[in-house]
């Protein structure tokens, strides 16, 4: 009998425990969130808020879209600046083959640079353009650093180019 007694003296301390854990974890979540809702925020600190905000915000320089060369290319390029630093980036609509080894993200200086170049593969000569990065994928949203030292105003074009065969993928002519 005794040991019955017992036995439901502890079970009922072990519910009594978990009952009050459980109350002090709602109250504390109730007081953090009344907390947060009731620091007032003022015009000043809003607008620093909002120009920080816009300030990681990339600004377009440049852009445009990818027209085929070698193997079928499209999509959207934009040159973009973010805190003093440039990037190439392609957009959720760029597509290139997965035909070439060694695809690579390129700058060049024409703004015509399947027309100043032989079909099929449309080879480029060495000088005239500047590789940014190997190609991460063959389709899809894609940024590439551009390195500090280069200076945009000489590149009229982004190329998707074969570096081993030559051969360049598609280029976009940059506005």
């Amino acid at each position: 009998m005794k040991l019955r007694y017992l036995l439901i003296l502890s079970f009922s301390a072990v519910v009594i425990v978990g009952c009050v854990r459980e109350i002090k974890n709602n109250q504390l979540n109730e007081s953090l969130m009344n907390v947060n809702t009731s620091v007032p925020v003022s015009s000043t600190q809003a607008e620093s808020l909002f120009q920080l905000a816009q300030s990681q915000q990339s600004t377009v320089t440049k852009s445009g879209k990818f027209v085929s060369g070698e193997y079928t290319t499209q999509g959207t390029v934009r040159i973009t600046n973010k805190e003093g630093k440039s990037f190439v980036e392609l957009d959720q609509s760029f597509k290139t083959s997965e035909s070439g080894p060694d695809l690579v993200v390129i700058l060049h200086r024409s703004d015509n640079v399947l027309n100043s170049t032989k079909p099929p593969s449309y080879p480029l000569k060495e000088g005239d353009y500047i590789v940014i990065a190997p190609l991460q994928k063959y389709s899809g949203t894609q940024t590439y650093s551009i390195p500090n030292n280069v200076n945009l105003a000489d590149y009229k074009s982004v190329a998707i180019w074969c570096r081993k065969f030559n051969a360049t993928f598609g280029v976009a002519n940059l506005n």
